[in-house]
Parts: structure tokens; C-alpha cells; sequence
């Protein structure tokens, strides 16, 4: 399964090199929409849980463990109630909301670094909350959203396929998109959509190979049935002077 952690680091020089621009065409796409900053409050209460049977307990009243860190501040336990924790990430930004964390009276802009979940359950069983800087970059995983209808290939009896289900960028939180939209209308059976290739929001660029990709629409059965050329007749054949031989006057 995709681990939940749409948040790698704040971005330094050691991260991947962001791709270069690339010449040629590019994705056809909507025009880039003004990235929306999705934010939420979540009210928490301080406190530390020690040892697994208090854990249980607390996730018992459907609340659950947590804890804030990031930006040179100490580490700071909380618990979040389970509810508040679904509300505020029920927007478009999902897990990549930028969060209000309220504790004791303050108040930290952060958002998640980590989902841990109950290997069976699969409810979630902690969370790290990662404080951020408006104005730092961050790197983020954002969801690829496929729009359009690739008539060309659904007539061959193909289909088209996300290769992969979301992009890394690297970008401010103030930038940060909720998804990357690609627009596969114009695409011909057997083409790839690559990372170098796809528009992206203002204010954000991908890290990882251009040559990656991300969208590939895939040939049908009807290209792959198209009829062999016809076999002469036996008549036609016997007819036909075999090689070297001079026609009869």
C-alpha cells in the first residue's frame, strides 16, 4: 500500500534537482489555475501518552496521539480528537491542508508529515504534524487528476492510464496546488504524457527524470486485430511466371 506521507522535507540543496525546461510541445492542458491556499483550524489538547495501554484507551474515546515538531521548536505531545481530525482534511487538499494547530494558546501553522495507521484496522493510530514557514518551500506529493475524454484511443478500443498517481513538487505552502490536472483529449493511441511535458501551476516545479511517464494511453484490440493483407489466389499464383523464367512469345 502507498504510504500516507504526502510531505517529504522542507527543501534543501541536497534534494533531487528540479527538472530543467524542456524544449518541445507541451501537455495539452487547462490553463493553470491560482492556487488556493486550503487551510484549517484544529483545536488539540497538550499531553503525553506513556505506554501502549493508555494509547489503546485514548483511542478508545476516539481520539488519537500526536505530536507537532519542525522549524527548531521542541517537540510538543498532543492528542487530536478523531472527528476534528476528519473535518479539517475533508477539503480538496486532503492530507496536503495546511493546518492551524490551537494548543494552550498558540497557535502553529503546520501540516501533516505523517499518518500512522493500525496494520489491520487501517484507522489511523498517530500523526506527525510538521510546523511550517509560509515562506519556506516545501516538498509535496500532489495528486494527478486526468480530464477529458481521449476519443482516439477509446474508438480503438483502448484505454488511458495514469502511470502515476501523483506528481513531487517542490513549492511554497501559499502555492500549493490540490492537484495536477492533465487534459488527455488530444491523445493517439500508443503516446506518453512525461513529466517534462505537463504544465504546471504558477509558483511550483516538479522534481524527478522529465522523461517519466506520467500518462500513457494505451492501444485497443481493434489496433491489434487490423486484418493481414490479402494471400493471392491459387489461380493467380499459377499464373505468375516464377522467377528467372522469360515469357513465352
Amino acid at each position: 500500500t502507498r504510504p500516507d506521507r504526502p510531505f517529504r522535507a522542507p527543501h534543501r540543496g541536497s534534494e533531487p534537482a528540479p527538472i530543467a525546461p524542456r524544449l518541445g510541445p507541451r501537455c495539452p492542458a487547462r490553463p493553470a489555475r491560482k492556487a488556493v491556499v486550503m487551510s484549517s483550524t484544529l483545536v488539540v489538547t497538550p499531553g503525553r501518552v506513556s505506554g501502549s495501554a493508555e494509547a489503546r484507551r485514548i483511542r478508545r474515546e476516539e481520539k488519537i496521539p500526536a505530536v507537532i515538531y519542525g522549524q527548531g521548536m521542541e517537540p510538543v505531545s498532543v492528542i487530536v480528537d478523531r472527528r476534528d481530525l476528519r473535518l479539517a482534511l475533508s477539503g480538496a487538499a486532503g492530507t496536503n491542508t495546511i493546518l492551524e494547530i490551537k494548543v494552550e494558546g498558540n497557535v502553529y501553522p503546520a501540516v501533516i508529515k505523517d499518518l500512522q495507521r493500525h496494520p489491520v484496522r487501517r484507522t489511523v493510530a498517530h500523526v506527525d504534524f510538521l510546523r511550517i514557514n509560509m515562506n519556506e518551500e516545501l516538498t509535496i506529493a500532489v495528486p494527478v487528476r486526468l480530464v477529458g475524454e481521449a476519443k482516439a484511443v477509446l474508438s480503438e478500443g483502448g484505454l488511458v492510464d495514469a502511470s502515476e498517481d501523483t506528481i513531487d513538487i517542490v513549492t511554497t505552502p501559499a502555492n500549493m496546488p490540490s492537484e495536477i490536472s492533465i487534459d488527455v483529449s488530444a491523445m493517439q493511441p500508443g503516446e506518453v504524457i512525461r513529466l517534462g511535458q505537463i504544465t504546471l501551476p504558477a509558483g511550483t516545479r516538479a522534481l524527478g527524470d522529465p522523461d517519466l511517464a506520467i500518462v500513457t494511453a494505451l492501444a485497443g484490440s481493434k489496433a491489434e486485430e487490423a486484418p493481414a493483407p490479402a494471400a493471392p489466389a491459387a489461380g493467380d499464383a499459377a499464373a505468375a511466371p516464377a522467377a528467372g523464367d522469360k515469357p513465352k512469345s
